[in-house]
């Protein structure tokens, strides 16, 4: 991969066989497909299959959340597909988050793959200040995301996934060794959407994001691949 295609995953929260043809036409700039919920919910393991068939390296955004047990056997069923990305939420607590680890590591090591990283999901890009407070939650969105990052990071998981308003925060805590993808990217003039803490490309690349996760500036883009290309060109200059 190129150094900017390796930094970008296309959130493909669209009908598999549409977002199929949307990474195939982006891939020369997009190296990761993120598969969610309303994809595997659908389509399951077929769907992680069919971008893998394509090259993709697959984020499988999963956003585990329950007791250990059924974590670790999620996470080892995971693991076993060959995805090279898992998240889970860092507020399911240490023993989640350490059976999440354990269980994606031997899933994939029973099937021959490489181990994905564990990502835990600090607060999500969608939550305003007030609703993080509604959750209970104490302080400002990124003092609570940086708790949890602490938190995520003690129990041994690989990377975070935050807003990039939280990624200088996280780095200067955290040092180099996390991985952080941040979501809510929007490039400069698009529509936030139901994001509420979103940032630029190169914004979250010079507060140290790892892996920036695009979805609607590209797939409702007139020109995708253009809208791909710019994105990565962005990266590339941060």
């Amino acid at each position: 991969m190129s150094p900017a295609r390796e930094r970008i995953a296309l959130a493909a929260d669209l009908p598999l066989e549409e977002g199929l043809r949307l990474y195939e036409r982006v891939a020369p700039h997009v190296g990761y497909a993120k598969v969610g919920l309303s994809l595997f919910v659908e389509h399951g393991p077929p769907a992680v299959a069919a971008f893998q068939r394509l090259g993709a390296r697959i984020f499988l955004d999963l956003k585990l959340h329950d007791i250990p047990n059924t974590v670790e056997l999620a996470a080892a069923r995971a693991g076993a597909l060959g995805v090279s990305l898992l998240t889970v939420h860092a507020a399911g607590g240490e023993s989640m988050l350490r059976a999440a680890v354990k269980g994606a590591r031997e899933g994939a090591r029973a099937k021959g793959h490489a181990a994905p990283r564990v990502l835990a999901v600090t607060v999500l890009t969608s939550l305003s200040a007030a609703e993080v407070a509604a959750v209970g939650l104490p302080g400002t969105p990124e003092e609570a995301a940086l708790r949890l990052a602490r938190l995520a990071v003690g129990a041994g998981v690989d990377g975070l996934v935050c807003s990039p308003r939280e990624a200088a925060a996280f780095r200067r805590e955290l040092g180099p060794t996390p991985f952080l993808c941040t979501p809510g990217i929007r490039p400069a003039g698009a529509a936030a959407g139901d994001q509420s803490r979103a940032e630029t490309p190169a914004f979250a690349m010079r507060a140290g994001a790892d892996l920036l996760v695009v979805g609607r500036p590209i797939h409702t883009a007139p020109e995708p691949l253009a809208a791909a290309r710019a994105i990565a060109e962005e990266v590339s200059s941060a």
